[in-house]
């Protein structure tokens, strides 16, 4: 498919394929399908990036569905949804942990109960260390709005105004919220702009596929940032992947919850679930060698060429996700598909890292294998479904 010509769009390059030996150091790839996104950002030292993504994904959905670039403002989703979490844990008598991460759900909650600004209108940064700053660094905000609240819990009895008092604490790191703001010369609050740009934040559905719930059946998955109870429907790993495939196909993104934590995971811009021991015996490698590197030298040793990968299956999924091994670590935007010299399919993915730390430009190649292990879950239209999966779930 084309890629939308909108001004800000970010243009997705492909390298030279080039056919080479499995083991040649390396990765080159070339784009297959890629669908319209907007600009890489940067959540810096901030735990943000579940509403980076999602913001991201729900851009490209305003450019799908009308062609015009907008940049959501990720610090006035930030703002409402811990406000709204910390309401949560005190009602739990702080039994549950409050914590600067979230889910793609809290950005579609945000959409459709506050509505949306732009970045201008609200740049969520009031702290910089020296002149010029404008990354967003969450560490004194985010102790001192947990300290705040653990104070509260030695409390006998609330004030009814401890919540103004949490508002203050971000109001000063990241600005109001505003209610009312001048756009392109016409006044909106946040949700009469919202709704200006035609999202119906019912369209969109969360989708898992985890064996302890039966299959076809929603259920809230059980990771600490899903808070709101957000619940997904439930389908099997090779039903979730024709989504996935799906969506790319018919000009769809989709919002990411994955764990990253795995070896083939990389900073500079991959990732994949090597088999070492095939690994080992196509490099002609020492077997024992490659067990006994650190963990830093053994991904650099397992992600820096092709190599053949593990066999993902349904219980893998189940047992890694059962033993704390999957977590819900990080937030990303799948928008395309691309092949490396092999004929290897991979997915692209679109970080929140900056565009300066990775080989690509703040893309990520993130293979089939990977992507089966590691999702978590996916925010994704309704319509980019397959209609014997959505007549399955139920979704009109």
């Amino acid at each position: 498919m084309i890629l939308a010509l909108a001004a800000f769009t970010l243009p997705i390059m492909a390298q030279e394929e080039n056919k080479t030996d499995s083991v040649e150091e390396g990765f080159r790839f070339t784009t297959v399908d890629s669908v319209a996104i907007t600009p890489v950002k940067d959540q810096h030292r901030s735990s943000t990036c579940w509403c980076f993504s999602t913001n991201g994904f729900l851009e490209s959905e305003i450019l799908r569905e009308s062609g015009k670039t907008v940049d959501f403002s990720e610090m006035f989703v930030v703002s409402h949804t811990m406000l709204d979490r910390a309401e949560y844990c005190m009602r739990m008598y702080m039994d549950m942990t409050f914590a600067p991460g979230g889910s793609a759900y809290d950005v579609l909650y945000c959409l459709k109960n506050y509505g949306m600004v732009p970045q201008e209108v609200m740049p969520g940064i009031r702290y910089g260390w020296t002149e010029g700053d404008t990354l967003p660094v969450h560490s004194e905000l985010d102790a001192v709005a947990g300290s705040y609240l653990k104070a509260l819990k030695g409390m006998k009895k609330l004030s009814p105004v401890w919540k103004e008092g949490l508002q203050a604490i971000y109001n000063t790191y990241l600005g109001e919220c505003p209610e009312e703001f001048e756009y392109e010369g016409k006044k909106y609050t946040p949700l009469s702009w919202a709704q200006s740009l035609g999202l119906n934040p019912d369209d969109y559905v969360s989708l898992t596929s985890y064996t302890h719930h039966p299959f076809w059946t929603q259920f809230a998955l059980e990771v600490p940032d899903n808070w709101r109870m957000d619940q997904m429907y439930n389908i099997p790993i090779e039903d979730l992947m024709r989504v996935v495939d799906n969506a790319i196909a018919n000009g769809y993104t989709m919002a990411w919850g994955a764990d990253v934590s795995e070896t083939g995971f990389t900073r500079k811009g991959i990732g994949v679930m090597p088999d070492a021991a095939k690994g080992a015996d196509l490099t002609g490698s020492d077997m024992a060698h490659w067990l006994g590197m650190s963990e830093t030298d053994k991904r650099e040793e397992l992600t820096k060429r092709p190599l053949p990968e593990v066999e993902v299956t349904q219980e893998m999924r189940q047992q890694a996700f059962d033993n704390w091994e999957t977590t819900d670590d990080h937030g990303m935007q799948i928008f395309g598909t691309a092949k490396d010299q092999n004929g290897k399919l991979y997915y692209m993915v679109k970080n929140s890292w900056g565009t300066q730390r990775s080989t690509y430009n703040g893309i990520w190649y993130i293979s089939r294998a990977f992507l089966m292990y590691k999702t978590n879950d996916i925010l994704v239209h309704k319509d980019a479904i397959p209609k014997d999966i959505k007549k399955k779930l139920g979704i009109k």
